[in-house]
């Protein structure tokens, strides 16, 4: 990572810091982005107040990191909303702004600073409820899904111009956003670690980890009976909060 200069949203916890840390290890300079930057605690990290879904932040941010040749771009929310019967109807609104037009955003602003620093690299950390309908992650999903699409439209857009792009298909870590999620999760930097490897072998689209491989072998096993799987985990969650 000699040479890499990174900017890395959403960089305060989670996946994020886990890249921050790893970029920093392996000896890149690193602009830490977050909404809250006094909440970046990486010592080495570059604190940047940047909120994706705020044009003049994501602006600034393009402005001020002139120099970066690698946007990780992770930020992500997940309101823990079903998507056609939710409680709060904004939910899914919010979560297409942020896991999509946040990271299209950033992508354009950021598009003609990686071509003046030579091309560089895009790493776009998505999920494998963006490889399927996942119920039970309500507006989620279908932003990540979106997402995906937007990786390979970049990836094609930005050739030209010798920007590679990687979307990473995630499955369960041990992150907050993940604390609604039984069983084994990885750890972050394990997560940061093989996106890291995958996007300096070109990988178009990554699986990160046991989750996201097994659910693609499902997947391409029989579609159906995963998908129908995934619908009833909604109902069982349901079933345990009292909420059905």
């Amino acid at each position: 990572m000699t040479g890499v200069v990174a900017l890395v949203t959403g960089a305060n916890r989670g996946i994020g810091q886990a890249f921050v840390e790893e970029l920093l290890e392996q000896g890149a300079r690193v602009y830490a982005g977050s909404r809250d930057p006094a909440a970046v605690q990486t010592p080495g990290a570059i604190p940047v107040g940047l909120d994706i879904t705020d044009p003049a932040q994501v602006a600034a941010a393009a402005a001020g990191c002139a120099d970066v040749n690698l946007l990780v771009n992770n930020a992500g929310l997940f309101t823990k909303q079903r998507l056609v019967l939710p409680e709060d109807p904004e939910a899914a609104r919010a979560e297409m702004e942020v896991n999509y037009f946040g990271t299209l955003a950033m992508t354009r602003a950021f598009a003609p600073v990686l071509a003046a620093n030579g091309g560089g690299q895009i790493i776009n950390v998505l999920s494998v409820a963006a490889i399927v309908p996942t119920a039970f992650m309500g507006g989620y999903s279908p932003a990540k899904a979106a997402t995906l699409f937007l990786s390979g439209i970049t990836r094609a857009e930005l050739e030209p111009q010798g920007t590679k792009v990687t979307a990473l298909i995630v499955g369960s870590v041990d992150t907050r956003m993940a604390d609604h999620v039984d069983g084994r999760k990885e750890d972050p930097r394990d997560i940061a670690r093989a996106g890291l490897k995958a996007a300096a072998k070109g990988e178009l689209t990554f699986d990160t980890d046991w989750m996201a491989v097994d659910a693609r072998a499902r997947l391409a096993r029989d579609p159906v009976r995963y998908e129908r799987g995934l619908g009833r985990l909604v109902h069982r969650a349901a079933l345990r909060t009292g909420r059905e």
